[in-house]
């Protein structure tokens, strides 16, 4: 004898009760093109830019001041006199005028030094990407190797040779290594491989010009913005050298300006010297507005630069 199935009745409602359906939570809504907001991100962020800004602001602000003023003010906060004009007019005074040496030294560093090592990593970051030959693969493994040794650690070495060699004391002893940057050819060796289609270059051969007129006439313009930021990074490593200078160089009169601020500074450590803390800081200053000018005119080609090759068509 078999049992029915009985089945539940339906759940009934009351009279004129409405039954509302569950509610689904709404997703907020991403356009495209509209970046989304991290707290986490916007914080360390902050922390970067304040942490960049400030030494900017504590150098803007100090220079303004004598050097009793140093030393009775809030480092982050002007003092009674305002002296930036007066500062600026010394540290170009200062010393027979020493300082626009200095400048005219880091200049004839960076246009020979930084210039000379933007062509080449140009040119030889050019050869490497369109160009077969036998040892290619143990140039590159060189090229790899010499970004990842520190400038720092050649110094010693190099320093024996030119000794040897009768050139240190010299401008060229800062010069010509400040030729070699290992960074810039790789940076233009993968620059120019993203940035120049083959294409076009065998269809400039094939219309009859040269490797030279096709290297000036099709491939240069294409490297622009490569050229500048291997250009800014070099001229930026140029500018601020401190330690090649310092080993290298015994005559004032051939000192880059970081090397000669910090003389400046080290004559309140000795006894009888002066203290111009204040005019370190002003020169200091001046120092990096021909930096950030650069950086300022030229930063839409740097960006376009660091962003070649990013996105792969």
């Amino acid at each position: 004898m078999t049992t029915p199935v009985t089945t539940p009745a339906p759940a009934t409602t009351a009279p004129g009760a409405v039954r509302s359906a569950p509610r689904l939570r709404r997703m907020k809504e991403h356009r495209p093109g509209r970046p989304r907001r991290s707290k986490l991100l916007t914080v360390l962020t902050s922390l970067v830019v304040l942490y960049t800004v400030v030494p900017l602001i504590w150098l803007v602000v100090n220079a303004t001041k004598t050097q009793a003023g140093l030393a009775s003010s809030n480092g982050l906060w002007f003092a009674d006199d305002f002296a930036l004009w007066d500062n600026i007019r010394d540290t170009f005074t200062y010393g027979d005028g020493i300082f626009t040496r200095w400048l005219l030294n880091t200049l004839l560093y960076v246009v020979l030094g930084a210039g000379g090592a933007t062509l080449l990593a140009v040119l030889g970051g050019y050869a490497l990407a369109k160009f077969d030959f036998p040892g290619k693969r143990g140039v590159f493994a060189t090229v790899i190797g010499a970004v990842a040794v520190p400038a720092t650690a050649l110094a010693v070495p190099t320093f024996l040779m030119f000794s040897k060699m009768g050139l240190t004391d010299t401008p060229w002893a800062v010069i010509l290594p400040s030729l070699v940057s290992p960074f810039g050819l790789y940076l233009m060796w993968v620059f120019a491989s993203e940035a120049i289609p083959t294409e076009l270059l065998e269809a400039a051969r094939m219309d009859g010009a040269g490797e030279v007129r096709t290297f000036f006439t099709v491939a240069l313009p294409l490297l622009a913005p490569g050229i500048v930021t291997v250009l800014l990074f070099t001229t930026v490593a140029t500018w601020n050298n401190y330690f090649l200078p310092l080993i290298m160089l015994k005559d004032p009169e051939w000192y880059p300006l970081t090397l000669g601020l910090s003389a400046w500074n080290s004559q309140a450590e000795t006894v009888g010297g002066e203290v111009i803390f204040n005019l370190v800081i002003t020169g200091s200053l001046l120092t990096i507005v021909p930096l950030v000018v650069a950086f300022l005119f030229l930063q839409k080609f740097w960006q376009s630069g660091l962003a070649a090759g990013s996105v792969k068509e």
